[in-house]
């Protein structure tokens, strides 16, 4: 699995820690206001009083500084293209992957709440539905060579098809806790939803016509 990895050095100032978590606040705000798409990098170093050449210093990119803001130990992109390094069977280890994340003790309980949060409020819903679409099935387009089809609508298409099995997985397993799901292991889980999973990244799927040019 791929950690975000710290940008600061290690014994970081404390005026620099300051700064840090003032960034982290005010991005908090931002996107619990404005949603991920709604929120700006100049936006979020507004509020906190700090050039956005700042932001991009302490956490790089918009995704990265929305992992830390939420507490994700990992940014989800770059855990997703990490996968494309490691061979054959895409599908088997997206799912294997993910469930090891979102199970680990530095995850579980920030993925929870999220998850959470989004079923309960529309706030929160919209700021995960746009930080999923923008950042997570981009990473699995890329990761499906789905970016080469010639044709986005039917990439974003599968791609959000994918989503729908890692996020009832998800569901399923960690908030409603279905017996059949929850004890099964992440590897037995890996092989009987990774088929499906890899054959809306690169086999035959039924496209609805109106995504298909004419």
């Amino acid at each position: 699995m791929t950690e975000r990895k710290p940008r600061a050095r290690s014994g970081r100032r404390s005026g620099e820690s300051g700064t840090s978590e003032a960034i982290l606040d005010a991005a908090r705000g931002q996107f619990a206001e404005h949603g991920y798409q709604g929120a700006t990098i100049r936006g979020i170093a507004g509020v906190a009083g700090v050039d956005p050449a700042l932001v991009h210093h302490f956490y790089g990119t918009k995704e990265a500084l929305f992992a830390a803001a939420m507490r994700l130990p990992v940014v989800p992109g770059e855990v997703i293209a990490g996968i494309a390094k490691e061979g054959t069977g895409l599908g088997e280890r997206l799912v294997t992957t993910a469930l090891t994340i979102w199970e680990s003790p530095e995850v579980k309980d920030t993925f929870l709440g999220l998850l959470r949060s989004a079923m309960t409020s529309e706030q929160a819903a919209l700021m995960l539905r746009e930080f999923v679409a923008d950042t997570v099935l981009t990473a699995i387009v890329r990761l499906g060579g789905l970016d080469r089809i010639g044709n986005q609508a039917e990439a974003q298409y599968r791609a959000s098809m994918v989503a729908t099995h890692l996020i009832g997985l998800a569901l399923t397993r960690l908030v409603l806790g279905l017996p059949a799901v929850t004890s099964a292991s992440v590897t037995e889980l890996g092989a009987t939803v990774g088929p499906a999973v890899e054959r809306y990244l690169t086999g035959e799927v039924a496209i609805p016509d109106r995504l298909t040019p004419t």
